[in-house]
């Protein structure tokens, strides 16, 4: 699976996990050159506190596009780490 946002493949895994129908990228699949840690946190009833990244890909930035739980309860602890998109960023085979 890919993650692109502005023409450019920002994450990329044969090993994502679906949840919600969004794929979960592992930390290890993002180019991590197009991202930006994020002040903005979100509270999942049952998955718990999500941390955000911005996205900054030739000079344009989408704020607060993927998401991450840095630590989950145990219902979602096999996405611990791992790291979502919305915001008009494509998920393609």
């Amino acid at each position: 699976m890919k993650a692109i946002w502005n023409d450019q493949v920002i994450a990329e895994s044969n090993d994502t996990i679906v949840v919600e129908n969004n794929h979960y990228f592992p930390a290890e699949s993002i180019k991590k050159e197009f991202f930006s840690e994020s002040k903005t946190n979100s509270v999942c009833h049952w998955k718990g506190t999500a941390n955000y990244f911005s996205l900054n890909v030739d000079g344009k930035e989408n704020k607060d596009a993927a998401w991450y739980y840095p630590e989950t309860s145990e219902l979602a602890k096999n996405i611990k780490g791992h790291i979502a998109f919305w915001k008009g960023v494509r998920i393609e085979k």
